[in-house]
C-alpha cells in the first residue's frame, strides 16, 4: 500500500525531467485537458526554474561562456543531477565537477575553477554568523613566546578556499568591473580565500601557502605544524603575511593556548 505513491512520484519526476519518457499512466488534468500536454508545460517550467536558479549562483560562469551555451549546460546537468534539497540556493554542489567532464567546455579550461568559486560565494553568504576573534586575544595569543607553535586556531564558518592552476580571482574579479578580462593571463596559477565579513562576502587572492596553511588548521594541527606543511607545500609561504591577512579580515573565531602539560 505505501510503495504505490511513492512508485508513482519517482515515474513521475524521472518523466518531469526526461522528454523522452510519455506521461506516466494514470495522469489526470483537473480540467479534462489532454495530460501530456500539460506535463510539457510542467515540465518546461521545472527546467526553465532550475537553470535559472543556477545562473543566479554561478553569473560570471554564464558570462563567460554566454547565456545560450550557460542554459543548454545546465538543461543537461538538470537532468543529470536534480536537486535533492527544496532550497534551490543549495543547488549545484556537483556544477563545477560537471563542467570538467562536460566536453564542449573544455575551450574554457578555467571554467569549473570559476564555478567553484563562485559557489564558495553563495556558501559563505549562507554560513553560520560568528564573532571574529578580539584584538587583545590576538594580541596575547601571539605574545605566547616559545609556545606559539602551540596555538589553535577556528576560522569563521563562512571561511573557503579554492585553489587553480588558472587565475580565478582576476577573471572573477575583472567581471565585477575590477581590470579588463583581456588583460588576465589566464594560464597563472592563483588560490582564493573566500569568507563573509559582516553581509560583505569577500574574494581575497590568497598568498602561497595559505591554502595548504588553511586546510592544515581545519585538519586541528597546531599553528607550528600548520606553518610547517604550508612552508613544505610553498616555497614562498610567509606565515605573518598570512596571519595578518586573516586576522584583517575578522576570519578567525577562536585563537586558544592549550594548557601547558606537566612533565
Amino acid at each position: 500500500m505505501t510503495q504505490a505513491p511513492v512508485g508513482r512520484q519517482a515515474e513521475f519526476c524521472a518523466a518531469l525531467l526526461d522528454p523522452g519518457r510519455g506521461c506516466p499512466d494514470g495522469l489526470r488534468a483537473w480540467n479534462g485537458s489532454d495530460p501530456s500536454a500539460r506535463l510539457a508545460v510542467y515540465r518546461n517550467n521545472v527546467l526553465s526554474s532550475l537553470i535559472d536558479a543556477l545562473a543566479a549562483t554561478f553569473p560570471v560562469v554564464q558570462e563567460l561562456v554566454g547565456t545560450e551555451f550557460f542554459r543548454a549546460m545546465a538543461a543537461v546537468f538538470v537532468r543529470a543531477a536534480p536537486p535533492r534539497s527544496p532550497i534551490l540556493a543549495h543547488y549545484g554542489e556537483a556544477f563545477a565537477p560537471f563542467i570538467e567532464q562536460f566536453e564542449p567546455a573544455r575551450p574554457v579550461p578555467y571554467l569549473a575553477d570559476v564555478a567553484r568559486l563562485e559557489l564558495a560565494r553563495v556558501r559563505a553568504y549562507h554560513a553560520a554568523d560568528a564573532d571574529p576573534v578580539s584584538t587583545e586575544a590576538v594580541n596575547l595569543a601571539l605574545a605566547s613566546g616559545e609556545r606559539m607553535g602551540e596555538l589553535r586556531m577556528v576560522f569563521h564558518p563562512s571561511l573557503s578556499t579554492v585553489a587553480s592552476p588558472h587565475a580565478v580571482v582576476a577573471v572573477w574579479a575583472a567581471h565585477q568591473g575590477e581590470g579588463a578580462l583581456e588583460d588576465v593571463d589566464v594560464n597563472r596559477p592563483e588560490s582564493a580565500i573566500v569568507l563573509r565579513q559582516g553581509l560583505d562576502v569577500l574574494v581575497l587572492k590568497a598568498p602561497p601557502g595559505a591554502v595548504e596553511f588553511i586546510a592544515a588548521v581545519k585538519r586541528k594541527q597546531a599553528l607550528g605544524d600548520a606553518a610547517a606543511a604550508a612552508a613544505g607545500a610553498a616555497a614562498g609561504f610567509d606565515l605573518t603575511a598570512s596571519l595578518a591577512l586573516l586576522f584583517a579580515h575578522g576570519a578567525l573565531t577562536s585563537l586558544q593556548l592549550p594548557p601547558r602539560q606537566d612533565p
